[in-house]
């Protein structure tokens, strides 16, 4: 079989069939990372770290090189291979489960290191690959599969907003949070995400975009409704907006 990704210059792998399930957000997200790479002309030196969970499959459909690192532990195998290879250009792509629960304490250090990698952090709600479990990004009175009457904040706390934990770090250079509900928002998200990896490339630090999915089979709904969904009250609480970009800052010789 002819290899297209290879004859058309790509680095979205179009040969390899996607086994993300129909409606799901991570597809829009890959295809965006998968872009940002291609634009910059970093595809031959780029490494995704890739954690547990759909995010896992991401490198799949990317004609690069990847890591594929313990659960929760992307952060850390990231800052290991920038270190060792710092011409490279390094992300990590994980969901909101992998990130957010066993993986918070690598991923804040990580920030705080202000070492220049980038993080993809693709957050649907709930721990997708599982079951439909709740994850720390569950909003509160979602059902799912282990909060059978939904978040209940006295016992499971409120959802975690990561990007505004990292908001006072002085090492993070870049910092969004967006999503795909809409052909608007996935403009707006290709434009931070491509902003995060030129973050990197001009070795200005730490990198990080949120980025807020749709997840149609973790929360049993119809591909339609759960873009709706996704729209309104996954947006009403993570709200998509940039909070630092010193990527505009002017370079000084």
């Amino acid at each position: 079989m002819e290899n297209l990704s290879a004859k058309y210059g790509k680095t979205l792998n179009l040969d390899k069939l996607t086994s993300y399930c129909p409606g799901c957000g991570h597809g829009v997200v890959t295809r965006l990372v998968a872009e940002a790479i291609e634009e910059l002309g970093i595809m031959e030196r780029t490494i995704a770290i890739v954690g547990i969970g759909c995010g896992g499959f991401s490198h799949h459909y990317m004609d690069i090189d990847a890591i594929e690192a313990t659960h929760g532990r992307a952060p850390s195998f990231a800052l290991g291979y920038k270190l060792a290879m710092p011409e490279n250009i390094v992300f990590t792509y994980a969901g909101d489960g992998d990130t957010c629960a066993i993986g918070l304490g690598d991923l804040l250090h990580a920030a705080n290191k202000g070492m220049p990698i980038t993080t993809i952090m693709v957050n649907n709600t709930v721990f997708g690959m599982t079951g439909g479990q709740m994850s720390p990004t569950t909003l509160v009175g979602q059902v799912t599969a282990t909060t059978a009457k939904g978040r209940d904040t006295a016992l499971q706390g409120y959802p975690l907003l990561v990007p505004e934990m990292m908001r006072s770090m002085e090492g993070v250079k870049f910092l969004a949070r967006e999503s795909v509900a809409t052909p608007k928002a996935i403009r707006k998200a290709k434009r931070s995400i491509r902003k995060a990896f030129e973050c990197q490339v001009r070795g200005l630090g730490y990198s990080f975009v949120e980025v807020v999915v749709p997840c149609p089979t973790g929360l049993k709904m119809r591909v339609r409704d759960s873009y709706a969904r996704c729209a309104n009250e996954m947006t009403d609480y993570f709200k998509p907006q940039v909070f630092r970009d010193e990527t505009e800052q002017v370079d000084v010789a």
